[in-house]
């Protein structure tokens, strides 16, 4: 079947095929990434949609909205080459209506970790993906891992609204050197990317440890360790179901997370250690 592409409600309702309905939502910049995540759709639905749209409400005023890589064109062969039934890409007017006052809260858990860097993120990423799943009605919905905090939330909301919709969270996936792939890599120069992957070895290192406060010290030391050109933002263990940080006495899985800045590049990146 042809690749359809749907712009709005009434696209989605004709496309809208038979059986169980998968729904990725991306940013599009389409990587290796997302191919793992529609992958996994695909073995769990009959229909895979997958949304593409740049969402403004989780850019912060000085963050790369305007420049936040668009590569529709490219986007909809990777989705062709991956069986994908439709590609949902509306407008931010079809999206936002111009007085738009109502939005979805984040709570708590949405001013932590990654919340605390960047206020009104989760309000923004939770309202888009909300309504997507208004706009889709999928079964399934599939997220990546790497975004772990993102993914939680997720969680939380489907939980906490009752919404009818499994949540299926897929494995980070890396470059051979242990990157984790990101649509903002292109942004990093060569020298760039080598300082970036001590955010990859400082996980490696503190997953190697079994106490929260080993954890902690050593992958401390190797992005103590890393070239001046990487500015850290945070590294945390936290609990993750609620993000906030665990006691030097916890036990079971936690979520050692790092962001920082290379050059004028954020990026994040999370391991899920076991204690």
């Amino acid at each position: 079947m042809d690749l359809i592409v749907a712009e709005d409600r009434s696209d989605l309702v004709k496309a809208r095929g038979e059986g169980r309905v998968a729904l990725v939502p991306t940013m599009g910049a389409l990587h290796e990434g997302h191919r793992a995540l529609i992958r996994a759709a695909r073995g769990r639905a009959a229909q895979v949609v997958v949304s593409i749209f740049v969402n403004p409400l989780q850019f912060g005023p000085n963050e790369d909205y305007s420049r936040y890589p668009r590569t529709f064109d490219a986007d909809l062969e990777a989705c062709r080459e991956e069986g994908v039934s439709v590609v949902f890409a509306p407008s931010v007017e079809t999206m936002y209506h111009p007085d738009r006052q109502v939005g979805v809260s984040s709570g708590v858990m949405g001013t932590l970790v990654e919340g605390a860097s960047r206020p009104g993120h989760f309000d923004g990423v939770l309202t888009v993906v909300l309504k997507l799943f208004h706009l889709v009605g999928p079964d399934l919905a599939v997220f990546g891992q790497k975004d772990a905090q993102q993914l939680a939330l997720i969680r939380r909301m489907v939980a906490d609204l009752d919404l009818p919709i499994e949540i299926l969270g897929v494995p980070t996936v890396r470059e051979p050197d242990g990157l984790a792939l990101s649509s903002r890599n292109r942004y990093l120069s060569a020298g760039d990317r080598g300082v970036a992957l001590s955010l990859s070895r400082a996980l490696r290192a503190g997953a190697g440890q079994s106490t929260p406060a080993a954890v902690r010290a050593a992958a401390r030391a190797v992005l103590d360790e890393a070239p001046p050109a990487l500015a850290v933002d945070y590294l945390v263990l936290v609990d993750p179901a609620t993000f906030t940080e665990v006691p030097d006495s916890y036990a079971g899985e936690a979520v050692l997370a790092v962001a920082a800045k290379v050059g004028t590049t954020r990026l994040i990146d999370n391991v899920v250690v076991t204690l």
